[in-house]
């Protein structure tokens, strides 16, 4: 006989299960989930490894053994033909071996092939045709009793009311996953916000609230659709051997069933499958969470059979979480080099997509607005891989009361100027006083020594500020950029930073005067230029040599970035003769056009902008380019874009860069379909994926050579293969 659980156990044991309970009944029912799914994941292991350690706790009413949630109470009820069972979960790759070694020892042998196939984050349902035709669908609800939602069924693009071809079975039950592609997702959110109605959190709830629509026209005319991944139920016709069978049997009755899966043979090409969607998680339509893998042969799943709520033959492999949800704790504003004024916010710290997470942009007030969030809210945060992060939108259900409204400021928080758009319908605010504003200031010297501007490595944020914001009753030094190639190690040495506190970006205070902490950032202990200070003016020597393009970029003339300098220098050589010619001559420059040009032309026109060229000239800024040599061949990449990324053996970017427009090519800055070659070196990052999921020819340094030797043609023989 088993004891019981201590007290303490039992105790937790409860409170765990009613957060589950409470968790599941507002994922499945209302639609309107309150925690994370890492939340919940992290809840259900801790009540597994309870019941693991203590048996006893381990009843019919624990979560662990039950499917979902009660349907909700605004559809009939149906009973499926088949129970419909949730899945276990597998977190790495150790994960993956207990469970492939269980399913090994439970056969009594090797238990594969295995099919692996992407975990839609959508809502299940379960279709049954009768003799052909759609007679039901169904939410999966509590694995047993779902609700009847069919007439919105009827209206999902992709599935069929009828199933076409031969051999149809008399009675087939299908699952699957209802979903809204990312794409149409976003134009949803913003067609909502245009009609002041509030936005969804993300596209799992959108299908699931549009699914649940009492009304089916308001389902059809949202853009919902469906993959199917199982039967539940197969009679008469002969039933297929394996999974991947099924899956060629549903797609010739003409149901909507995923390309994306893969047979593979053991344990290494499952876990081989799951790193490659790891990369790859956002190249598929919809958003998935996970792999799911499933035991091929049905005569082995039968075999393996169930627990009390999954099957033993198959699992699901969940990738990190790239949704949280955190507090909001305030919304601050933030001006931009150009003067534009954005809200950002300003959120309890947390670990999202593997990285810490304690601010995000909001854009400008209407997106605030649009998104529905208070100050004290907690929101739901997002980071897709290397995007930005982004507030998502409010938790409604954890709404107290205390919460309150963003309002935009009127006037610029770093120099009090009345804030103003530039144009009627803007939807940013501007700071106007480009000038002497101490925020845009900054922002633009940290932005012109940026790496693909003057590349002052020693210029970074926390010099740029210091340089440039008073500090403890001290003048900046930098009234203007013009004043940038006239530091001296004597104007470096006084020059002192205000101490930050590293996560919240707060000054640290001292706590004898009640003033900030502030410390000496270009000189040592006895007063002498620090090693800082002497990098700093070696750095601003060399960078008087650079290419006009980088001048060009570290002018901050808006709209002209690394693309467009290289096109104004290669066409006019000289910044006399950007600043002398037409509109009509600069909008010829090939990726110019009028409107560019009439900004450049009005930027040139503003006497301190002038005054910048003309005192960086002074001091020895190369303000023209050499003549181009003569190409020595025929220009075989006319017409051609090219990527480079990562780090060459034998050339720097620039050069690489030169070497392509010397052949009459072009250099982009990120891959599409109509990109020709991407050429990677080390650390080649997120455009080498980029190129292997559109298909992009890639070529090492290796095929570069070949590329510039011989020519297109040439290189695509050596194009490398992308790893698996």
């Amino acid at each position: 006989m088993t004891a019981e659980a201590p007290d303490d156990a039992r105790k937790r044991h409860a409170e765990v299960s009613e957060l589950v309970e409470e968790a599941r009944w507002r994922y499945y029912v209302l639609d309107d989930p309150t925690v994370s799914d890492a939340q919940f994941d992290q809840w259900f292991r801790e009540l597994l490894s309870l019941e693991e350690t203590d048996p006893t706790l381990r009843t019919p009413d624990s979560p662990t053994q039950k499917v979902g949630a009660p349907p909700s109470g605004d559809f009939a009820k149906v009973q499926h033909i088949a129970r419909m069972e949730s899945l276990d979960n597998a977190f790495n790759e150790a994960d993956m071996a207990a469970w492939s070694a269980r399913a090994e020892r439970l056969a009594e042998g090797d238990a594969g092939p295995y099919l692996c196939e992407l975990k839609i984050d959508g809502l299940a349902i379960a279709l049954v045709y009768r003799d052909g035709k759609l007679e039901r669908g169904a939410t999966r609800g509590d694995g047993r009793t779902g609700d009847d939602v069919t007439p919105n069924v009827r209206t999902i693009q992709g599935v069929p009311h009828r199933l076409r071809g031969d051999d149809i079975p008399s009675l087939v039950e299908v699952r699957g996953e209802v979903y809204i592609p990312v794409a149409d997702f976003a134009r949803l959110n913003e067609q909502l916000g245009a009609e002041g109605k509030p936005l969804f959190a993300n596209p799992r709830n959108a299908a699931a609230g549009t699914l649940r629509q009492k009304d089916p026209r308001i389902t059809a005319q949202r853009p919902l659709r469906m993959i199917v991944h199982g039967i539940g139920v197969w009679e008469g016709a002969e039933e297929p051997k394996a999974q991947s069978d099924v899956y060629d049997r549903l797609r010739a009755f003409g149901l909507p069933v995923s390309d994306l899966y893969q047979v593979v043979a053991d344990l290494t090409e499952v876990n081989a499958f799951i790193e490659h969607y790891r990369v790859h998680r956002h190249d598929p339509a919809y958003e998935i969470d996970g792999v799911v893998v499933k035991v091929d042969d049905f005569r082995t799943q039968r075999e393996l059979g169930s627990t009390s709520r999954a099957p033993r033959w198959a699992i699901a492999f969940k990738y990190p979480p790239e949704e949280v949800n955190t507090k909001l704790l305030d919304i601050h504003v933030g001006v931009g080099r150009t003067g534009r004024v954005t809200p950002f916010a300003v959120m309890e710290p947390i670990v999202v997509a593997g990285s810490t997470v304690e601010r995000a942009t909001l854009h400008n007030a209407a997106v605030v607005k649009a998104k529905g969030v208070l100050i004290g809210d907690t929101v739901v945060l997002r980071k897709a891989g290397d995007v930005i992060p982004e507030v998502v939108g409010p938790v409604l259900a954890l709404r107290d009361g205390s919460e309150r409204e963003f309002t935009m400021p009127t006037h610029c928080p770093a120099c009090g100027t009345a804030l103003a758009y530039e144009k009627e319908g803007d939807a940013d605010l501007r700071c106007p006083n480009a000038r002497h504003c101490p925020a845009q200031l900054r922002e633009r010297v940290f932005f012109a020594a940026r790496r693909n501007a003057l590349d002052i490595g020693g210029l970074g944020y926390v010099a740029a500020t210091a340089l440039t914001q008073p500090v403890a009753g001290q003048e900046p030094v930098l009234r203007t950029e013009a004043d940038l190639f006239d530091l001296t190690l004597d104007k470096l040495i006084p020059i002192r930073s205000i101490v930050r506190d590293q996560d919240t970006g707060a000054p640290k205070i001292d706590e004898k005067t009640g003033e900030p902490k502030v410390v000496s950032l270009f000189s040592n202990a006895n007063g002498e230029p620090s090693m800082a200070a002497l990098s700093l003016r070696e750095q601003l020597e060399a960078a008087k040599d650079k290419e006009l393009w980088r001048v060009l970029v570290a002018l901050s003339i808006r709209h002209v970035g690394p693309p467009t300098a290289r096109a104004l220098a290669s066409a006019m050589r000289s910044i006399d003769a950007i600043m002398n010619a037409s509109v009509e001559e600069l909008a010829a420059i090939k990726d110019i056009g009028p409107n560019m040009a009439a900004t450049i032309k009005e930027w040139f026109e503003v006497g301190w902008h002038r005054e910048i060229v003309e005192r960086w000239r002074a001091a020895g800024v190369r303000m023209e380019d050499d003549e181009p040599a003569q190409a020595s061949g025929p220009k075989t990449l006319e017409g051609l874009t090219l990527v480079v990324t990562g780090t060459l053996e034998g050339h720097t970017r620039d050069s690489a860069a030169r070497e392509i427009e010397s052949r009459g090519g072009k250099v982009a800055g990120s891959v599409s379909k109509k990109t020709a070659f991407v050429v990677v070196g080390e650390n080649a990052g997120s455009k080498y994926d980029k190129a292997v999921s559109l298909g992009v020819p890639i070529l090492d340094e290796r095929g570069f050579g070949v590329l510039l030797e011989q020519g297109p043609e040439a290189a695509a023989a050596v194009a490398v293969e992308p790893e698996p």
